[in-house]
C-alpha cells in the first residue's frame, strides 16, 4: 500500500467519502482549505499579465528608440520573475489536493472536513488487499537460519487455536543495526483470514523431523537433562539436535520413557532425593 499525507499543513474542507472504494493514480481524494492561496495566486497572475503588457510597451519604445535597450531588459525580468512565483502559487496551490499515487482500493480513511492535519497525519491508505504478506523481525543471531521458501506456522489472537500457515517470501538484505535484527516478509495464501494491520506470532521452520523427542526447554542445561531414577535426581548427558523456544529435540541420550525434571533448581546435586508431584 501508500501511505497518503498532506504535503503541508491546512484544514480538511472536503474529501472523496471513498473508503473500501477502488481508485486509480491521479484520483481526487481531499483537498485542504485554498482559498488564501487562490487569492494570492490571482495577484500574481494580475501582476504577470501587466508585466508581459509592459513588456511589449517596452519593446515597442526601445524599437522607436525612445527608451534605452536596459529599460526593456529590466521590465523582462520583472516579468520572468512575475512567472516563477505564479509557478510557485501553483506548485503550492496543487499541493492542497491529495490524490491517490497508485491504482488499489482506499484500504482506510482517516480525518475529517474541518480537522487541521499537519504532514505528519496519514489521512488514507491506497493499496491492495490482496495478496497479502507479514512483516516480521528476526534476531540477527537466527537469520542465518532462515532462507527463502521456508515454510511459517503463524498464530493470531482474532484466531485462537487455529494455525495459519505462510512462506518466507523476502529478506531484506541490510539489518538494523540498533534492533540488531533483519526484515523478513512472509507471503500468505490468498484464502488467509488475516486481515490488513493485525498482529501475529510467526514460528519459521528452519527443519523438521518427523517423530521426534522433545523435552522442555527449560529441562536442558550443559548438554545434561536431569531425570528421575528411584526417588533421585541423576544427569544424562544428552546430544540435542533442533531446538525452538519452547522444547528441544533429544537425538541421544533418553529412550523417552524417563521422567525428566521440567525445571532442574540451581545447585541440585547428582544423586539427591526427589519427589514426583503428578501435574495437576
Amino acid at each position: 500500500w501508500a501511505k497518503v499525507a498532506p504535503l503541508v499543513r491546512g484544514r480538511i474542507v472536503e474529501t472523496c467519502k471513498c473508503e473500501g472504494r477502488a481508485v486509480a493514480k491521479g484520483d481526487f481524494l481531499a483537498r485542504l482549505d485554498d482559498a488564501e492561496l487562490k487569492a494570492l495566486l490571482a495577484e500574481l497572475s494580475a501582476r504577470a499579465e501587466f508585466l508581459r503588457l509592459e513588456v511589449e510597451r517596452q519593446r515597442q519604445l526601445v524599437q522607436s528608440r525612445v527608451v534605452s535597450p536596459q529599460a526593456f531588459e529590466r521590465a523582462t525580468s520583472e516579468h520572468g520573475q512575475a512567472q516563477a512565483a505564479v509557478g510557485a502559487a501553483r506548485e503550492r496551490l496543487s499541493q492542497l489536493t491529495l490524490r491517490a499515487p497508485i491504482d488499489g482500493i482506499v484500504l482506510r480513511s482517516d480525518g475529517e472536513v474541518g480537522e487541521v492535519v499537519a504532514t505528519e497525519n496519514v489521512l488514507f491508505w491506497v493499496g491492495k488487499p490482496k495478496p497479502l504478506w507479514v512483516v516480521g523481525e528476526v534476531d540477527e543471531e537466527d537469520i542465518p537460519f532462515v532462507s527463502v521458501g521456508q515454510k511459517v506456522l503463524i498464530k493470531a489472537d482474532a484466531f485462537a487455536g487455529r494455525t495459519l500457515s505462510g512462506e518466507v517470501a523476502q529478506i531484506t538484505p541490510k539489518g538494523d543495526p540498533i534492533n540488531k535484527n533483519f526484515r523478513v516478509r512472509i507471503a500468505l495464501p490468498d484464502d488467509t483470514p488475516l486481515l490488513i494491520g493485525m498482529t501475529v506470532e510467526a514460528n519459521i521452520v528452519v527443519a523438521s523431523r518427523d517423530d521426534a523427542l522433545l523435552v522442555p526447554a527449560g529441562a536442558v542445561s550443559a548438554g545434561r537433562v536431569w531425570v528421575v531414577e528411584d526417588g533421585r535426581a541423576r544427569a544424562r548427558a544428552v546430544t540435542t539436535g533442533i531446538a525452538g523456544r519452547d522444547r528441544v529435540e533429544i537425538r541421544d541420550g533418553l529412550a523417552g520413557t524417563e521422567t525428566i525434571i521440567a525445571e532442574p533448581p540451581a545447585g541440585l546435586a547428582d544423586g539427591a532425593r526427589v519427589r514426583v508431584r503428578p501435574r495437576s
